[in-house]
């Protein structure tokens, strides 16, 4: 399994440095010259880039790779998903932390034990984290974002496969 650690932006300066949105609490040893991660295409198509040099800039990284030499190359290299295999992650000792794949697929149901639907995604807004649950009610799916918050999702069990939801009145509703 492959997870996210960042997307490429666009295109910066003329020698092939590309604007890279980070998705990893550890930029620092996912984002370092000799790194190889794995780039998706919107189209599914992957290949393989080496980080050759890294800076930041203005909230992003700033990477340059061996495989994108120049603007050319950098603008083709706009949209790509950047990966890292799951398994070259290290662990986490918070029990109140999770990677986002963790989380994706996890059962969502109330405090009562009713079950309400699955954890699609895991979205970083600016706000904070929220949970993209997929409900189903009356026969209809829909995405319902839900605050990744104590007060709102008490427990999560990895283990178990579930998330435990205590949602305001109204938040599940169509």
């Amino acid at each position: 399994m492959q997870v996210v650690v960042g997307r490429v932006v666009k295109p910066h300066g003329i020698r092939g440095e590309l604007a890279v949105d980070v998705r990893t609490d550890s930029p620092e040893e996912r984002f370092v010259p000799g790194a190889v991660l794995t780039a998706r295409a919107r189209n599914g198509a992957t290949r393989t880039l080496t980080v050759a040099a890294v800076r930041p800039h203005g909230g992003r990284l700033l990477v340059r790779f061996d495989e994108v030499p120049d603007r050319t190359a950098a603008e083709e290299a706009r949209g790509l998903t950047l990966l890292v295999d799951a398994d070259d992650l290290p662990p986490i000792d918070d029990p109140d932390e999770f990677y986002d794949h963790e989380l994706e697929g996890l059962r969502a149901e109330l405090v009562d034990g009713t079950v309400v639907g699955t954890v699609r995604e895991v979205v970083h807004s600016p706000g904070g984290e929220l949970l993209a649950v997929d409900v189903e009610t009356s026969g209809t799916r829909r995405e319902v974002l839900v605050p990744f918050v104590a007060a709102i999702v008490p427990h999560v069990d990895v283990a178990e496969g579930r998330i435990v939801l205590d949602p305001p009145e109204g938040l599940l509703d169509g």
